[in-house]
């Protein structure tokens, strides 16, 4: 993430005010070396609120801020973050057969938003994102989502294990996208209540991912490169999605 790309909140008391206000924070940087209450409270802000903290040099903190940062500084997001424990059940109300995407550990802005514009374009009811190892939405990837990310429903979680184990229990069958798939995208149900788990070309979804998933399928390919971009993986997968729950298509 480039830190010129995001608002920027500096100094104690209007990073703990933006908080109180609801404003979504991406981070936190906090001073490397600064102790006492200062560090308790911060420690404790993002504990609460599930903030992810990190306790970088003061060069940085002096490269990000000329001002008196006080030694904390905040990134905020330009998108409102959904909870899934209280989106689940509020879709599950209106919607017989939701799609969700899970995304572990996608770095690339750029992918964060053009997956978005497949998963509005193609049906899809939300994206969950794991809190850490995931890029932060920022203005690139709204710019790349085509808007998409204002308007679907973004929801961060602190664990994915957690969250894949909240949505089988709510009966949602979870499928992952995994090059050792049984079955081909094709040959999948996706007549069901659905979370699809997409990982990154390079790392791919975390073994233990894998593990909990209900199922794994491939997308078939006849060329030599063995993987796809994940935001091209993303929208075959949803129009396949689509085509099943929609015969005249």
């Amino acid at each position: 993430m480039e830190e010129n790309e995001v608002s920027i909140i500096y100094g104690r008391h209007p990073i703990l005010e933006a908080v109180e206000s609801g404003k979504t924070i991406e981070k936190i940087l906090f001073q490397q070396g600064l102790r006492g209450e200062l560090e308790k409270e911060i420690r404790h802000l993002c504990r609460d609120h599930e903030i992810p903290l990190q306790v970088v040099p003061k060069e940085r903190m002096n490269r990000v801020v000329s001002g008196n940062h006080q030694g904390v500084i905040a990134y905020t997001s330009p998108i409102t973050y959904q909870n899934i424990d209280s989106l689940l059940p509020e879709i599950l109300e209106k919607k017989e057969n939701p799609v969700f995407l899970i995304l572990d550990s996608i770095t690339d802005v750029r992918n964060i938003g053009a997956i978005a514009r497949s998963a509005e374009v193609l049906g899809a009811d939300g994206i969950i994102l794991g809190m850490r190892g995931t890029a932060p939405i920022n203005g690139d990837a709204i710019k790349t989502s085509a808007g998409a990310l204002t308007r679907i429903p973004i929801c961060r979680e602190n664990s994915l294990a957690n969250t894949i184990t909240y949505l089988q229990e709510m009966g949602i069958i979870v499928s992952v996208s995994d090059l050792k798939g049984e079955k081909t995208v094709e040959q999948c149900n996706w007549n069901e209540p659905t979370a699809i788990i997409l990982g990154a070309e390079g790392n791919g979804v975390h073994p233990s991912l894998i593990k909990a998933a209900d199922q794994k399928f491939i997308i078939p390919q006849q060329g030599e490169i063995n993987s796809l971009n994940v935001s091209v993986a993303a929208g075959i997968i949803l129009y396949e999605v689509m085509r099943q729950r929609n015969p005249t298509i």
